[in-house]
């Protein structure tokens, strides 16, 4: 008797070559950019360690002690001011992440993705270890770690256009959405893993929790190397839609109207020949203003700036926050901040779901920003009354503030960056995502930066600036907001994708 295919085989078997092909690809992105993010968070956790309340520190016999209540602290950071000089800090790192992330995009689109993710992953793991080997070379210079910080920043600016071009190259519109949801939430499997990796060595010798996170960003440095396949093409699998019929159907009358210019050539000579001449002139990488210029960017961009700042200002300074609020130490703050990383998971998938469902990516977006304001609110009041309170409100939180910081840095970028606009020219996709992401790192450095300089003054007028920070993200969304209403009111053409915003 015949035996029956093995359920394993019967599973591989019933996806395409394609299928598979997409899913590698998706699996290497994730595991890419769950590691620049994971070399990131070590900072946050670290800080509560830097600078200690020392009279809660168990002192080690025949220490010659200057300083009682400093004694415990990792200079220069045992200075009253301590604050501010972490706020510098991250501004080094964020800053130049900002400045770096404009020229990134024109780099991503004209160099090799699969050179150019390598060698970025690779030197941000070098200077990740940098940091941490400052701790046991007994470094104590603010200039060293500052400049370690910008080196890093700019060398992770070859992380995020990147793989967003790279995801952009293998999937099309239909659920992007949900497919950018889901594989978003590298960004908060990362800081969770980070915080995680940081806090078992924090304790300790807080110079193996940038290390150890150094290393494994590298070994992916290495892995893209050897695996990432940028394009369908290249391992001949077929490309992806990004548009509907209904959204190309100026592209015909184009490829006529080109074909009409060469009385020599017949009919079936030009259906075959034209789209090749047509597509070779769209390959070409554009500029920085024409890319500024594709209706949406601006909108996004700007309102990107706001929400990253309360996003970046969470991940910098919430370990901070819950220690000096709930009197947690340094790991279990860092594990407590793992739940708004979590939340951020759940609220990367949900926006992805809903606007693909409605077509309204602003609108999603603006919504989550206006509920995002009040559980702030709540949070700082109410927060740290009890292990359940604290808990929901960060899943909550997390869940609001990065939902739409998810979205409008995959799926928005995605589909502005393969807008019907650009006929076709994949090649805008790096610069676009540079841009929309680049201003975002601005409001990512200035979030940090006000956290430091307001929380001398109190944590409540920290969260003042979250919430109206949110509210002006919502602001620069309401043009598009209305545009999309208008279309599912049936007043105009349909809005999905970005057309004729």
């Amino acid at each position: 008797m015949k035996s029956s295919l093995a359920p394993g085989i019967r599973l591989i078997t019933a996806f395409s070559r394609d299928a598979w092909y997409r899913s590698f690809i998706l699996f290497l992105t994730f595991l890419f950019y769950t590691a620049y993010h994971l070399s990131r968070k070590p900072i946050s956790i670290v800080k509560s360690q830097l600078h200690r309340n020392c009279s809660n520190v168990i002192r080690p016999p025949n220490l010659n002690i200057t300083n009682n209540e400093t004694w415990c602290d990792w200079a220069p950071f045992d200075q009253e001011n301590y604050q501010t000089l972490f706020g510098y800090l991250d501004n080094s790192f964020l800053v130049a992440y900002a400045i770096g992330m404009f020229i990134s995009g024109i780099f991503g689109e004209r160099l090799p993705l699969r050179y150019y993710l390598s060698f970025g992953m690779i030197m941000s793991g070098l200077f990740t270890c940098l940091f941490g080997l400052g701790f046991y070379l007994e470094i104590h210079s603010l200039g060293y770690y500052a400049f370690i910080q910008v080196m890093n920043g700019l060398m992770q600016t070859t992380g995020w256009p990147s793989v967003v071009a790279c995801v952009g190259n293998w999937f099309g519109k239909g659920k992007r959405g949900f497919i950018m949801g889901v594989w978003n939430s590298h960004t908060s499997v990362g800081n969770i893993l980070g915080s995680l990796i940081a806090g078992v060595f924090v304790s300790s010798a807080w110079g193996m929790s940038f290390i150890v996170p150094g290393i494994i960003i590298s070994c992916t440095g290495v892995l893209c190397f050897f695996f990432l396949v940028e394009k369908p093409e290249d391992v001949n699998c077929s490309p992806p839609q990004h548009h509907t019929e209904e959204e190309s159907g100026e592209t015909e009358p184009l490829l006529q109207n080109s074909a009409s210019h060469s009385g020599t050539l017949n009919g079936a000579i030009v259906s075959i020949e034209t789209p090749e001449i047509v597509v070779q002139e769209r390959a070409q990488a554009i500029s920085f203003t024409a890319a500024l210029s594709i209706p949406g960017v601006l909108e996004f961009s700007l309102c990107l700036l706001f929400a990253k700042l309360v996003s970046y200002t969470f991940l910098f300074w919430l370990p901070l926050y819950i220690s000096n609020v709930a009197h947690f130490d340094a790991r279990q703050a860092g594990d407590m901040s793992t739940l708004f990383d979590a939340g951020g998971i759940v609220g990367g998938i949900t926006a992805g779901l809903v606007s693909d469902y409605t077509g309204g990516r602003a609108t999603t977006c603006c919504v989550m920003l206006i509920l995002a304001a009040p559980a702030l609110f709540l949070y700082n009041y109410i927060g740290q009354r009890s292990l359940a309170t604290t808990v929901g409100m960060l899943l909550l939180c997390g869940s609001l503030v990065n939902g739409p910081y998810a979205l409008i840095t995959t799926a928005v970028s995605a589909d502005l960056g393969t807008h019907e606009s650009l006929r076709g020219n994949s090649r805008a996709l790096s610069t676009v995502t540079a841009i929309i992401d680049g201003t975002g790192s601005v409001g990512a450095a200035l979030g940090p930066l006000l956290a430091g300089v307001i929380s001398p003054t109190g944590w409540n007028n920290v969260f003042y600036m979250l919430i109206c920070s949110d509210l002006l993200a919502c602001l620069f969304l309401s043009r598009l907001v209305y545009k999309e209403a208008q279309g599912w009111c049936g007043r105009t053409p349909r809005v999905r994708g970005f057309k004729e915003i």
